[in-house]
C-alpha cells in the first residue's frame, strides 16, 4: 500500500473513525495518514483491521490503533475511549463514519420496503448510524471539551440525507411492483438526522471551541453491476459516480485547522446530484 504524506495539515493529532473497514472509513483512515495524523480505527470486523494495519507502510503502523467495538454498546466505546488515551494521548477529531448501509453491491437483502418494515431492523440500523453518532461524539466531544482540545467532529451522511431515493435505480426487470427492492426508510433518516445532530451539536458545544459539520458525499464506484451505473450516471450533473478516494480533500479541510471558522454546516461533494 502506498502512502505519502503530503502538507501535514494534521501532524501531531489525533483522530478516531468509526466504521473504519468500510469503503469510505478506509478512504478517511488514508486521508488522515496522508496528512501526518494519528487514527484510531473503530470497527466490529477485527480480522479485516489486522489485515489494513498489516498492509501499511511500516513506518505507518505505529500510527493507527485498531479497536473492535459496538459503537452502539457505551460500555464499549468507553473502554475504546481508554485504550486511545493510553495509546494515543489526547483525541483532536472524530469521523462518525459506522452504518449499516443496504448497497446494490453486498446487502441486496436489507432493501426493506416501508410495507414490510420490522422494529428489530429499524433498532438495528438506527442504533448503529444514529444512536452510535450521538454516543461517539458525546464520549469524545467531553474528553476533547475535558482537555481543552478546540477539535472537529465530522459527521458522514450521503446525498441521501439531502433527497430521497429515487428507487427506480433499484429496479430489477421482470419483478411485480411490490417486489422491487427499495432503498429502506432507515437509510434516509439516519442520513438526514446526522445533520440535525451537527447542527446541534454546533450550537450546543459553541463555547467550548468543538466544531461540527457534515459532508455528505454522493454515489461512490464499488463494482456495481452496469445497469445500476448506468441510471446513477444519468442523475448526475458530473455523468460519473465517484472513485472511492475524491473524499479525501473534503474529510482533510473539515477536520483541519483550514476549516477554523466552519461549524454547523453541510458541505456536499456528490457531483451536484441533489441540485436536480
Amino acid at each position: 500500500m502506498k502512502l505519502g504524506v503530503n502538507m501535514n495539515r494534521l501532524r501531531g493529532k489525533n483522530f478516531v473513525v468509526t466504521g473504519a473497514m468500510g469503503l469510505l472509513g478506509i478512504q478517511h483512515v488514508l486521508a488522515i495518514l496522508s496528512e501526518g495524523g494519528k487514527v484510531a480505527l473503530i470497527d466490529i470486523d477485527s480480522t479485516k483491521m489486522e489485515s489494513f494495519t498489516r498492509d501499511l507502510p511500516e513506518n505507518q503502523r505505529s500510527n493507527v490503533i485498531a479497536i473492535k467495538c459496538d459503537i452502539s454498546q457505551e460500555n464499549e466505546v468507553m473502554l475504546a475511549a481508554r485504550m486511545i488515551g493510553e495509546t494515543f494521548g489526547v483525541v483532536h477529531g472524530l469521523v462518525n463514519n459506522a452504518s449499516i448501509n443496504a448497497s446494490v453491491e453486498k446487502n441486496l437483502n436489507r432493501f426493506e420496503r416501508f410495507e414490510k418494515i420490522t422494529y428489530s431492523s429499524w433498532k438495528e440500523e438506527l442504533d448503529v448510524g444514529l444512536w452510535g453518532s450521538i454516543l461517539c461524539s458525546r464520549i469524545f466531544g467531553v474528553l476533547m471539551i475535558e482537555g481543552g482540545i478546540k477539535g472537529s467532529i465530522v459527521n458522514i451522511s450521503s446525498d441521501h440525507g439531502l433527497i430521497a431515493p429515487n428507487q427506480n435505480l433499484y429496479k430489477i426487470d421482470g419483478l411485480l411492483d411490490e417486489e422491487q427492492p427499495v432503498k429502506p426508510v432507515t437509510y434516509s433518516v439516519i442520513k438526514h438526522g446526522l445533520i440535525g445532530l451537527t447542527r446541534y451539536l454546533a450550537t450546543y458545544w459553541s463555547a467550548s471551541g468543538i466544531r461540527i459539520n457534515t459532508l455528505c458525499p454522493g454515489g461512490v464506484l464499488n463494482n456495481q453491476n452496469d445497469q445500476f451505473i448506468s441510471r446513477i450516471k444519468s442523475l448526475i450533473p458530473l455523468g460519473r459516480m465517484a472513485n472511492p478516494n475524491e473524499y479525501w480533500g473534503a474529510l482533510i479541510f473539515l477536520l483541519s485547522d483550514e476549516s477554523s471558522y466552519m461549524t454547523g454546516s453541510t458541505m456536499v461533494v456528490d457531483g451536484r446530484r441533489s441540485v436536480w
